[in-house]
């Protein structure tokens, strides 16, 4: 059964490559998938995306690169949400935006089974758990230091007594958590742990380059480092032992990039400086 299902799911990558039709929304490039080349394929992508009968795709609001949401309220919107609501079409199910504050509510809600797909950075840590696809996206980590700092570099951080706030089980909370020597990481909830960089006047504080630059250009006593000490790979995945399904998105985000969807996503939200991630190696 996995070899037929396998073999129908390369069909519909095959499919999805050499035939275009006229999407839902015209201002978004990509193909209309084609139905699965056999019922049993379909069924099985099906049970897999959306066992409930709609797509309930979590989304994180606590990535502003990836999602912005007006402070009046409203539906969110950017890149995340097009590349959920198109999946949603192409498998012909509602689409059910499961929103939390951030990445690690989203990574501990997978034991609850509230969310079918995500959006999170690949990292070892949750791959354990989710089958990611390749990179849809790729974002930079960098650090933010008062403006009178002696640090100067990224190199320059990870030195003894040196304090840097990062947001817990954040993409770069995981990845400094791994790879620094010398330096201490002091974590905080989410948008906290800005507030934690500032009242305890911390040496540095991690994160996503673009809020954090925008939150520099709003405080003179603060600046943002030049270089990155990570490349933040932003993915779609699935809870792991969902193989029909893990394969279809794979097969998607490959679309997706190669289509021009993701460039204009990115394009109509205003985030010129996220970068379209390479194809995936065959």
């Amino acid at each position: 059964m996995d070899k037929i299902i396998g073999a129908a799911m390369i069909l519909i990558a095959a499919t999805v490559a050499a035939q275009a039709q006229v999407p839902a929304d015209p201002s978004q490039k990509g193909t209309l998938v084609s139905p699965a080349s056999s019922d049993a394929a379909k069924a099985d992508v099906l049970k897999d995306l959306a066992p409930t009968g709609k797509l309930r795709a979590a989304i994180n609001l606590g990535n502003p690169v990836l999602v912005q949401k007006d402070a009046g309220g409203g539906e969110p919107r950017g890149v995340t949400i097009d590349l959920a609501r198109e999946l949603g079409r192409r498998l012909g199910v509602a689409v059910e935006l499961v929103q939390f504050g951030g990445a690690v509510q989203v990574f501990e809600a997978l034991k609850n089974g509230t969310w079918d797909i995500a959006f999170l950075a690949i990292e070892p840590v949750r791959a354990a758990e989710i089958a990611f696809t390749a990179p849809y996206v790729i974002i930079e980590g960098a650090y933010m230091v008062p403006a009178d700092s002696p640090l100067r570099t990224v190199a320059d951080v990870d030195r003894e007594g040196v304090r840097i706030a990062a947001s817990r089980g954040s993409a770069y909370d995981l990845f400094l958590t791994r790879n620094l020597k010398a330096a201490k990481l002091m974590r905080a909830e989410g948008p906290a742990a800005t507030e934690l960089f500032l009242r305890d006047k911390l040496d540095a504080l991690a994160g996503v380059r673009q809020p954090l630059v925008a939150y520099a250009k709003t405080n003179p006593n603060v600046r943002v480092m030049e270089g990155r000490f990570m490349a933040i790979e932003q993915a779609m995945g699935t809870p792991r032992g969902r193989e029909a399904g893990a394969r279809y998105l794979r097969a998607f985000v490959e679309e997706m990039k190669a289509s021009g969807f993701v460039a204009d996503a990115l394009k109509r939200s205003n985030q010129p400086d996220a970068v379209v991630a390479p194809a995936a190696p065959h």
